[in-house]
């Protein structure tokens, strides 16, 4: 296996795990939403960093998020663009 295809596989990994990630923590906050339960709360530390800044530029919509939505949006096209840069 290849230096450049390792990458690519790790990239991909990577990037599916996030996207994840971010959907479980969409899905356990609906079951657990003051994170009581060790799972949401390792959800929460993965996503967190992703999520808030996103949040942070979004405005207030009251009772919905839509930052996983954007987040999960700009990972799969950062994915891409990543991959398509070390495909060449």
């Amino acid at each position: 296996m290849s230096a450049s295809s390792f990458l690519v596989s790790f990239i991909n990994i990577l990037f599916n795990v996030l996207t994840l990630a971010i959907f479980g923590r969409v899905l356990a906050s609906w079951v657990d939403p003051f994170a009581n339960n060790r799972i949401t709360q390792i959800l929460r530390d993965i996503t967190e960093p992703i999520l808030a800044p996103i949040r942070s530029l979004m405005p207030n919509t009251m009772m919905f998020d839509f930052s996983p939505i954007i987040a999960t949006l700009l990972l799969q096209a950062l994915g891409k663009l990543l991959l398509g840069a070390l495909v060449r």
